[in-house]
């Protein structure tokens, strides 16, 4: 029987023809073909944590649940089962003594998932998950199989590494990865005031930083995490961070220090912003939001940074980032505070999180990407009849 799908904040319901969960690499290509001969349609799905509508279908939603693991490791590089779940993942490379080199605030994706639509960490020397991917093995919309690296068909490793599901079926990645290491994270409270007094500061002597912005009381929360074994400039220069005892202090390997658990279900539109672009835009949001959300907003604002890169749909391409993202509790109302913010955030060159609230199109979406009409290019050649394209993927991938 088909079920319904919910993501995972509720805002996101709907009933495909058929779900399937296919067992292994030839079932995810029997799904396609027979998909590609009935003119339906295929959409994989991860663990449901994007709040897009990336993969609502009225034909088969497929999920790789029962493809996850990990497949091996060498201390250089390591290859999981697209379905694998980050927190799995860490934890499989740490029982090999391996770590990925950064990580997002969530664990609860998918790692096909979580890179197809770009999830991120923070840090100005890193960029987002798809960054540390070296190669994809995907099942295409004609239902071959198709290997991507530095060795097999290079040219498409900057389309497939962030691809939004549209180019094909990921059922392995493989990931840059590097002998496990402990990292400490603390945090702070500060005003606001401080906080951006002392950003550019904050961010180039910690391996990791950002700050939660709470609207109503324009307090602040820092966190700062670095390697034990090195990179300790902050420790030695107490003007970096706030003063006091930090009021949190955690020791351990990345995939337990990094992200954090989350209990209460909310809703999020998030823009990577150019960083020179960051205080003026941030200065807006904090204007609008108190002038005009304060009473809804009652939830929190982050702000990270991604190094630059040259992923075609990377919302880092060719520039280094700083992000904005506005957090509202699933009991609240959001759409009319997060279409206020983007106009603000658009006003700054921003390009939206492809797995986050926003309300672009192509027609709006193609100039911010360099490499747009490149990975159109590749979509058509790789899957001809359209298998993946639902209306929704269309309304952001073609112009009407």
């Amino acid at each position: 029987m088909t079920r319904e799908f919910v993501n995972w904040s509720g805002s996101l319901c709907f009933t495909p023809a058929e779900r399937a969960e296919p067992a292994d690499e030839a079932g995810v290509r029997a799904l396609v073909r027979r998909a590609r001969e009935s003119g339906a349609t295929v959409r994989p799905v991860g663990s449901g944590h994007s709040s897009s509508p990336l993969v609502r279908t009225d034909g088969i939603l497929l999920s790789l649940d029962r493809m996850a693991g990990v497949i091996a490791g060498d201390g250089r590089v390591a290859t999981a089962w697209g379905g694998t779940r980050l927190r799995a993942l860490g934890e499989g490379l740490y029982d090999a003594g391996l770590a990925m080199d950064n990580l997002g605030d969530v664990d609860y994706q998918s790692i096909a998932g979580a890179t197809a639509t770009g999830t991120h960490g923070t840090g100005l020397g890193f960029g987002n998950l798809s960054t540390q991917v070296t190669g994809v093995r995907l099942v295409t919309g004609t239902g071959d199989v198709l290997d991507v690296d530095a060795r097999r068909n290079p040219e498409l490793l900057p389309a497939v590494r962030l691809s939004l599901g549209a180019l094909g079926v990921v059922t392995r990645v493989t990931l840059d990865v590097q002998p496990s290491y402990q990292l400490h994270r603390r945090s702070w409270c500060a005003h606001l005031d401080w906080t951006l007094d002392h950003l550019a500061e904050l961010q180039h002597t910690n391996r990791n930083m950002d700050f939660y912005w709470y609207p109503r009381s324009d307090q602040t929360q820092i966190r700062v995490i670095n390697r034990i074994d090195r990179d300790a400039a902050a420790d030695r220069a107490q003007t970096r961070l706030p003063d006091g005892e930090p009021r949190q202090s955690q020791v351990g390997p990345t995939h337990r220090t990094i992200p954090r658990h989350r209990e209460l279900r909310f809703e999020e539109i998030e823009y990577m912003l150019p960083s020179e672009a960051f205080p003026a835009c941030f200065a807006e949001v904090r204007r609008r939001v108190r002038d005009r959300h304060r009473r809804v907003a009652a939830w929190r604002v982050l702000v990270r940074t991604i190094a630059a890169d040259d992923i075609w749909l990377s919302n880092a391409y060719g520039r280094p980032t700083t992000t904005i993202a506005c957090l509202q509790n699933t009991s609240l109302p959001y759409e009319e505070y997060f279409r206020d913010v983007e106009a603000v955030f658009r006003h700054y060159g921003g390009r939206p999180h492809w797995g986050k609230k926003h309300w672009l199109g192509a027609r709006e979406l193609r100039p911010l990407y360099p490499r747009w009409d490149d990975f159109q290019a590749v979509r058509r050649r790789l899957d001809p009849d359209g298998v993946f394209l639902t209306p929704d993927l269309a309304r952001l991938l073609e112009e009407s």
